[in-house]
């Protein structure tokens, strides 16, 4: 229904698929969609918080040997969101008590591999590529969380945004319950709005008036380094995986190798400029920075791995 309406908007106003048609269709449809997202998964998981104790829930997510980051990565490749409507559930765990590195593999993984993905890469790369590249993504998710939670920058999150004190209520009846959920929405949602809409904004901008021929272009001539030039031109631009799948098809089948056309697909995936934006209200500049740097790092490094082995793969 929103897109349907934002498409008659954009109708009405006359602009059709014009540059500034695509970038105002863009930033109306992601902005309710993701401050809707946002509003109902933070009063849905505070519902179901109010049932379970802090300690279950770190216990959960505080295993030993790295199993925590695994089962965190492995419930982001089960969830369909976007690299900024990932962050209420990254904010949900934090609320909870999760620690930060369980909760950063989780935001790595969750806009990097999910089911609708696989089904696109398995018709268009064929199912070796599609099985490498969520074995891999799990692993970058795994490894950033781990690297993130062993650093003990917990001082960088945003304290008025995130309490670290869990949930300590008393709850009586199923109202007072779902009365704590949509409260815990209200108030994270009317601290986050303004910097989702400026980073949705920043997107629909990258998105309407960048063209894709000159990525390709870019890309095609940078040689060695055409899979960190992939990566650093994916990370402004934000798109839905499934939106960049056939433009990685199309940069391999121009003679791309596969590394460096996935490096730009998982870059474009994973991390945005509009994401960056809103999680500085929840977090710090040098804790972004590290977030950005490390997982960047670990895309340009599974470029090369999948260009090694695109002889194997394809």
């Amino acid at each position: 229904m929103l897109e349907s309406f934002c498409d008659w908007l954009i109708l009405s106003l006359g602009l059709g698929d014009s540059a500034l048609g695509q970038t105002l269709h863009f930033f109306i449809y992601d902005s309710v969609k993701i401050i809707l997202l946002l509003f109902f998964m933070i009063a849905a998981i505070g519902f179901l918080r109010s049932y379970i104790p802090q300690r279950k829930i770190k216990g959960w997510l505080s295993g030993k040997k790295g199993l925590s980051y695994l089962f965190a990565s492995l419930f982001g490749a089960i969830t369909p969101f976007c690299s900024c409507s990932s962050i209420p559930i990254f904010i949900s765990f934090l609320e909870a008590g999760v620690p930060l590195g369980p909760a950063f593999a989780f935001l790595v993984t969750s806009p990097l591999i999910n089911e609708y993905l696989a089904v696109l890469m398995f018709g268009f790369f064929g199912w070796k590529i599609t099985l490498a590249y969520i074995g891999l993504g799990i692993l970058l998710g795994t490894v950033s969380g781990i690297v993130i939670g062993r650093l003990k920058m917990e001082d960088q999150i945003v304290a008025d945004l995130v309490s670290s004190n869990g949930n300590d209520n008393e709850f009586t009846n199923l109202k007072s319950r779902i009365d704590y959920g949509i409260q815990e929405a209200i108030t994270i949602v009317r601290k986050l709005w303004p910097w989702i809409i400026l980073g949705v904004g920043i997107g629909a901008l990258i998105h309407g008036f960048v063209p894709e021929e000159f990525i390709q272009n870019a890309i095609n001539r940078a040689g060695i380094l055409s899979v960190p030039i992939a990566a650093v031109l994916g990370v402004p631009i934000y798109a839905n995986c499934s939106a960049v799948v056939p433009i990685a098809l199309v940069l391999f089948q121009k003679g791309v190798p596969l590394g460096t056309a996935l490096a730009f697909m998982m870059a474009t995936a994973a991390l945005s400029l509009p994401e960056a934006v809103i999680l500085r209200r929840v977090m710090k500049i040098r804790l972004i920075l590290l977030f950005f740097g490390l997982v960047c790092a670990g895309i340009i490094v599974l470029g090369y791995v999948f260009n090694l082995l695109q002889g194997v793969l394809a």
